[in-house]
C-alpha cells in the first residue's frame, strides 16, 4: 500500500506497512525534498545569492517513542539522511514529539523525524515529518514527499552503517530535554509555580513523556506522584489516548493522595489528559476554554484564537468574552499551526486534547497543557471544575462529547459520506439544521446553537462523532439521533 499522511504523519500496522524497507524509502523520499526545496533553517536562506559560498550541509533531528523497535527504526532511517549528506542529532533516549519539535527550531534544522504513532494501540507505529518551521507538515509539503516515495517503490535505498555515520560525525547523540526545559521555563509563570505547593500526579501511560513531564514539574517545585514510568511496548494492550477510561488508575491516586490535579499525555506527549481534585475528569474542550480565559485574565496576554472545526464553542465564547478574533480550520493541528507560526495568535487547540501557544512550537504539546492547568490552580488557588462553572456563569454552558463507532471495514465509511452527501439530515433530534459545514466531514449546526459532527478517522475504519449542546439532555437526544444516522436506522 502506498505511503499516506493523515492528520499526523504515517501510521500504519507493525510487518504489513510499517517496515524497515518502508521508513528507509520515506526517509529517503523526505532527504530528497529537503535538498531540492533548501529548507536551511528557520532563516530558509537563498543560497543562491552567496556567490562563492557552498551551502552548509543540512541538518535533521531524530528522535522516537517507547514502541517496540522504535529507537531501531529511528536509527535506520538516521544512516539514510546520512548516505544523503545530511547530518543528524540522533536522541539519546525516547523523546516527545513537542520536544523534538522545538529541538527543530533550537538547532536551525531543516526538520525532524519522531517515529511514533501518537496515540495509537501498539501494532502501530508511524513516522511524523516536522519541517523546518517546528509544525507539523502542510499538504503541499506531505503531497510532495508522498509523490517522492511512490517513485522509490521499486529501488533500493542507500544507507551508511551507524558506525561509520557515527564515526565521520554525520550521526551525533543529542540529549534534547535540557534545551526543551528552558523553553517550557520561559513560557509559564514559574514563581507561581513554585510558591504554590501543589500535589500533582502524573501518569506518563508508558510513553515517551516519561522523562519529561514529572522531572520538570520537580525542577519548578511541584510534588509529584507518578504512574507508568517503565517503557511498556503494547501499553498494557490499550491506545495510550489519555481518555477518561485510560486514567482509571490516576483518578484513584488523585483520589487516595488527596492531589489538587492529575495530568496525563499520550504515547507521544501530543495530547493531554487532566483529572481535577476529586478525581473529576475535566474534558478537553474544557481545559482548551480554560486555558484561554487563564491566559487572558492571569497572565495578561493577548492574540487571536485558532481551534479546529469540531471544537467546542466554550472555547468561542471565553474568547470573545476577552474581545479575542477566532479562526476555525480544518480537523488537524497542522492548519492551527500555520496561524500560530505568523506570531498574531495567542493560542491554538483542538478538541482531541492538543494546544500550543505564542512563543512555543507551532504543534500540541501535550505537557505545555498539563503544566498550563497546574498554573491555572495555582493563581486561582481551587478545582478546575469551580474555576469552569464560574466561566459557566459568564458565557454560557456547553455540554460536548466525542464517541467512535467502528465499522467492518472501509467501504461502510465511505457509504456513510456518500449517504450524508447526497441525502443530508433536514433535522437531527427534532431541531431543524440551520447549515451545514463540509470543510471536513460534516458538521450540522442548528439555531441554537447545538450542533453534530461526523468524521471519518485517516488512519482507522472509524467514524467519529462529535456533538455539542447547552444542556446535558439535549446532548444526549444529539447523540443518538446521530448514531442513527451513522448505522442507518434514521
Amino acid at each position: 500500500m502506498p505511503i499516506h499522511f493523515g492528520t499526523s504523519g504515517w501510521r500504519a500496522v507493525f510487518a504489513e506497512e510499517f517496515t524497515f524497507a518502508n521508513v528507509r524509502k520515506l526517509s529517503a523520499a523526505i532527504a530528497a525534498h529537503v535538498k531540492e526545496h533548501a529548507e536551511f533553517g528557520a532563516e530558509a536562506t537563498d543560497y543562491r545569492a552567496l556567490v562563492g559560498q557552498a551551502p552548509p550541509l543540512p541538518l535533521v533531528v531524530i528522535g522516537y517513542d517507547t514502541r517496540f523497535l522504535s529507537e531501531s527504526f529511528a536509527r535506520e532511517a538516521a544512516e539514510v539522511f546520512a548516505a544523503h549528506s545530511i547530518r543528524v542529532l540522533l536522541a539519546t533516549a525516547d523523546v516527545p514529539t513537542p520536544a523534538l519539535a522545538h529541538a527543530v527550531l533550537a538547532h536551525k534544522a531543516v526538520g525532524g523525524v519522531v517515529i511514533t504513532a501518537s496515540h495509537n494501540p501498539a501494532k502501530y507505529n508511524g513516522y511524523k515529518w516536522t519541517p523546518y518551521w517546528g509544525g507539523p507538515a502542510t499538504p503541499p509539503v506531505t503531497d510532495d514527499i508522498e509523490r517522492r516515495v511512490s517513485n522509490l517503490a521499486h529501488t533500493n535505498v542507500t544507507a551508511m552503517p551507524a558506525e561509520r555515520a557515527e564515526r565521520e560525525g554525520w550521526i551525533v547523540a543529542q540529549d534534547f530535554r535540557p534545551a526543551y526545559f528552558k523553553q517550557l521555563a520561559s513560557l509559564l509563570h514559574v514563581p507561581k509555580l513554585k510558591s504554590s505547593k501543589l500535589k500533582i500526579g502524573i501518569d506518563a501511560l508508558g510513553g515517551a513523556v516519561r522523562g519529561y513531564l514529572r522531572p520538570f514539574c520537580q525542577q519548578v517545585g511541584l510534588q509529584c506522584e507518578g504512574l507508568h514510568e517503565e517503557r511498556d511496548v503494547l501499553f498494557g494492550g490499550e491506545s495510550t489516548e489519555p481518555a477518561p477510561e485510560r486514567l482509571v488508575e490516576l483518578t484513584a491516586l488523585v483520589k487516595k493522595k488527596g492531589l489538587h490535579l492529575g495530568v496525563a499525555c499520550d504515547g507521544d506527549g501530543d495530547r493531554f489528559g487532566i483529572v481535577d481534585a476529586g478525581g473529576t475528569y475535566i474534558p478537553a474542550n474544557d481545559v482548551l476554554a480554560l486555558a484561554v480565559d487563564h491566559l487572558v485574565r492571569n497572565r495578561g496576554l493577548r492574540g487571536k484564537v485558532a481551534r479546529s472545526l469540531m471544537t467546542s464553542h466554550f472555547v468561542d465564547a471565553v474568547a470573545k468574552s476577552h474581545g479575542l478574533e477566532v479562526r476555525e480550520t480544518p480537523v488537524g493541528f497542522k492548519f492551527i499551526g500555520e496561524f500560530l507560526r505568523g506570531g498574531q495568535f495567542l493560542f491554538g487547540g483542538e478538541e482531541s486534547g492538543g494546544l500550543s501557544i505564542q512563543g512555543h512550537v507551532p504543534e500540541k504539546d501535550g505537557l505545555l497543557a498539563c503544566l498550563l492547568m497546574a498554573e491555572l490552580v495555582a493563581f486561582d488557588r481551587k478545582p478546575l471544575a469551580k474555576i469552569r462553572e464560574q466561566l459557566y456563569k459568564k458565557v454560557g454552558t456547553f455540554f460536548n462529547e466525542r464517541r467512535n463507532y467502528h465499522l467492518d471495514r472501509p467501504s461502510l465509511v465511505s457509504d456513510l459520506e456518500d449517504r450524508l452527501r447526497t441525502k443530508p439530515p433536514l433535522a437531527i433530534a427534532g431541531t431543524s439544521v440551520w447549515r451545514i459545514n463540509q470543510t471536513d466531514g460534516f458538521k450540522f449546526i442548528m439555531k441554537d446553537g447545538s450542533w453534530v459532527g461526523l468524521r471519518a478517522s485517516g488512519t482507522e475504519p472509524v467514524v467519529r462523532l462529535y456533538a455539542e449542546a447547552s444542556t446535558d439532555k439535549r446532548l444526549e437526544a444529539l447523540l443518538a439521533a446521530a448514531e442513527k444516522i451513522i448505522t442507518g436506522k434514521a
